[in-house]
């Protein structure tokens, strides 16, 4: 059996165990049908698949599938039997690697693509020799994908310290022992994988709508200007979704680096770490709402059904007279 310890600084949210279970419950199982759609128009169509901005999309699309179907269960598992529920070493080892390591490469991934995204609009041609492509778009993410698998298994799989798991009472996800007996580890956690990259997606997400705005003049009705706008607006709600539900909890983990006392907003921590599961359940929305490609197939699909009713409803009544 695991060793448990309690996180007292982490107190419960007030919502019930019962109606966590259904909160998370219906949206897992909304944000898996809209992940494996999108994901479906993105794969099996040539051009989406090899539009480069695409990319991120598709590795993050997978990312949360792989946390909807894994993750999630582990902490559904949880709301129903509570802290009764009782598991070994190895699996709270792996669950916290799981829910650690896939919450770290995502966000570390679309940090890098709010970069990336200003090349992909302002520099396209930087990408146009199949060399340069590579070492512009597909190694960087590449590396990022590496680095954050071997980080999280060294850190996790690692003896540096007693498997001693604290588990978060908002959603029971095993808290890995070395953030609390590691201080440098710790700091490089807050530092590389939750300060940079919030500071990342903010600031180029920001420059970005700057700089598209600046060019709108120059380019309006343009198809460069079309283009620019939409990979813009891509983003940009992609941004929102990040910020709105990451950066909070962040910015509160400042204040405790520079000595602020954690029972300062502790309850908001709980209910932060909470709903930043959100990232994922609507992540796959957003995307479907940003993609004009998916949206054209979808008027085009509800367009041929509403003309196949009508043309139905409409033939009854002939073949009623021609049959008197």
């Amino acid at each position: 059996m695991s060793i448990e310890g309690s996180i007292d600084f982490y107190p419960d949210i007030v919502f019930s165990y019962s109606f966590r279970f259904w909160l998370f419950l219906i949206s897992n199982i909304l944000s898996i049908f809209c992940c494996f759609f999108v994901l479906y128009y993105l794969l099996f169509d040539r051009v989406l698949r090899q539009t480069l901005n695409n990319h991120v999309i598709i590795i993050l699309l997978f990312i949360c599938l792989l946390y909807e179907l894994i993750d999630i269960p582990f902490i559904l598992n949880f709301f129903h039997y509570g802290f009764n529920w009782k598991f070994s070493v190895s699996f709270s080892v792996f669950w916290s690697f799981l829910d650690y390591a896939l919450y770290g490469t995502q966000f570390i991934i679309f940090s890098w693509s709010t970069i990336e995204r200003h090349i992909l609009i302002f520099h396209h041609r930087w990408l146009l020799n199949r060399k340069r492509r590579f070492f512009i778009h597909y190694l960087p993410l590449i590396i990022l994908i590496l680095y954050s698998f071997i980080y999280y298994c060294i850190i996790i799989f690692a003896p540096f310290c007693p498997y001693i798991f604290y588990r978060l009472p908002a959603y029971g996800v095993p808290f890995p022992c070395i953030y609390y007996y590691v201080n440098i580890i710790a700091i490089w956690e807050l530092v590389c994988h939750q300060i940079i990259p919030i500071f990342i997606i903010i600031i180029f997400s920001l420059t970005l709508l700057i700089r598209v705005l600046c060019q709108k003049a120059h380019l309006h009705r343009s198809i460069q200007w079309r283009k620019q706008r939409k990979m813009t607006i891509q983003l940009l709600s992609v941004s929102i979704l990040y910020i709105v539900f990451s950066a909070p909890g962040v910015f509160l983990n400042i204040f405790y680096a520079f000595g602020i006392s954690r029972t300062v907003g502790a309850e908001f921590m709980s209910y932060a770490y909470f709903f930043s599961y959100y990232i994922v359940f609507l992540f796959p929305f957003v995307c479907l709402g940003t993609l004009p490609e998916l949206k054209k197939k979808l008027e085009k699909f509800f367009c041929y059904q509403r003309q196949g009713r009508r043309i139905t409803s409409d033939a009854l009544p002939r073949n009623r007279i021609t049959r008197n």
